[in-house]
């Protein structure tokens, strides 16, 4: 592997004359969701790689250049302001946690970047007030996401439900979504459950969800919070029949790691995704990707196995739909590629074809049609249901 990546770098530099275009990752890679961040890394790496070896954009090579926010806006923040002074940055790509990128929007259009979200999924940061609005994202949006989540509670028999959410501006967008969506879809909100990051026990809070009569949660967590949540769940009386219908954010860390396989298999728990190497929309593209995620990345990844593969796809079209946007704009101009983001093209992309992904009043490229539920299989994967046995 390493002298595949020292070839590609050989021909980067050997094969462009000009100075590359900085694309910069701002995103958790090394703190509770780096799982969300590493993915969206390598699915901007993998998009990059190929655009490059077809002769880059503008006759020019993309360069990514990554840094690290651990879920910390003040870090966020700093990262923006460091990007932005690089004259070649033409865009930065965003993370996973959305309360440091919301917090990070001033800053953004302060320096008028696009600012191109591939997971970060809270309302707000695409209805962001802002005019003209910098942000682009290929990802769930919160008020779609409830539409989804609510509709698969009621389909399987569920009228009474509890809400479990982070005590953040996700854990807020959702709830605002979710109480509006329940009440379109008439079904009863039992309870409303907080908790914090790092909290290290929940069984008051699902207590209470028990005590109200729920006989399902609605849950809004990352990784390190949702593992516990589960494993209580799995080993508290009284829960044997409740269903637990989750927000995507668990699938962007260690989860199967801290809950155990065993456990998994104990609670009814599916999980919102928009995309499966598993259930390819664009065969070619899917097995393009995944060829070079495990040539650059990890030999022994499968369709099933690649780790949040929804970052790495979102992040992959992401790119793509920049560097399209730049051609037709033949300029670096942050202004000119921004409003030719909002008129982008028809493009078949992994996750879907856009047709096209963004329009002057439409930034989110994907909507409830476009998501699905997944579920844990007996190995601990996240598959779509209709594989979950396979």
């Amino acid at each position: 592997m390493a002298k595949y990546l020292l070839l590609i770098l050989f021909v980067s530099i050997s094969s462009f004359s000009k100075e590359a275009i900085i694309i910069g990752l701002d995103a958790d890679l090394s703190a509770v969701a780096k799982g969300g961040g590493i993915a969206i890394q390598r699915g901007a790496e993998i998009a990059i790689n190929e655009i490059n070896e077809n002769g880059g954009v503008l006759g020019r090579p993309l360069e990514l250049i990554s840094r690290d926010h651990r879920g910390n806006p003040a870090r966020g923040k700093h990262n923006i302001k460091a990007l932005a002074k690089n004259p070649n940055l033409a865009a930065i790509i965003g993370g996973v946690h959305t309360p440091v990128v919301l917090q990070e929007l001033e800053l953004i259009h302060q320096n008028k970047i696009p600012f191109l979200i591939p997971w970060a999924a809270g309302t707000p940061i695409v209805d962001n007030g802002y005019e003209p609005n910098y942000v682009f994202r290929v990802s769930v949006r919160d008020a779609e996401a409830a539409q989804v989540l609510l509709k698969s509670a009621k389909e399987a028999g569920h009228k009474n439900i509890a809400l479990l959410l982070e005590q953040t501006g996700w854990g807020r967008s959702n709830q605002k979504s979710m109480q509006k969506t329940s009440v379109d879809l008439g079904l009863n909100i039992t309870y409303v459950g907080w908790f914090n990051w790092r909290q290290h026990s929940m069984k008051s809070e699902l207590s209470r969800i028990k005590d109200s009569g729920a006989t399902a949660i609605l849950l809004v967590a990352n990784a390190p919070e949702g593992a516990t949540i589960v494993k209580e769940v799995a080993s508290s009386d009284g829960f044997e029949n409740m269903a637990i219908f989750s927000h995507w954010g668990i699938a962007s860390g260690l989860f199967t790691d801290k809950v155990g396989v065993e456990a998994l298999q104990q609670v009814d728990l599916s999980v919102l995704q928009t995309f499966s190497f598993l259930s390819p929309r664009n065969k070619t593209i899917n097995d393009y990707v995944l060829a070079s995620y495990k040539r650059n990345f990890d030999d022994t990844v499968t369709a099933e196995t690649i780790p949040s593969a929804v970052g790495v796809a979102h992040a992959y079209d992401l790119v793509h739909l920049l560097a399209n946007s730049i051609t037709k704009a033949n300029t670096l101009d942050k202004e000119v590629v921004r409003s030719y983001l909002e008129k982008t093209e028809p493009y078949s992309g992994l996750v879907k074809t856009y047709s096209p992904a963004f329009t002057k009043d439409k930034h989110d490229a994907l909507l409830a049609n476009d998501y699905f539920m997944a579920t844990y299989n007996e190995q601990g994967y996240l598959v779509p249901k209709l594989n979950a046995k396979k």
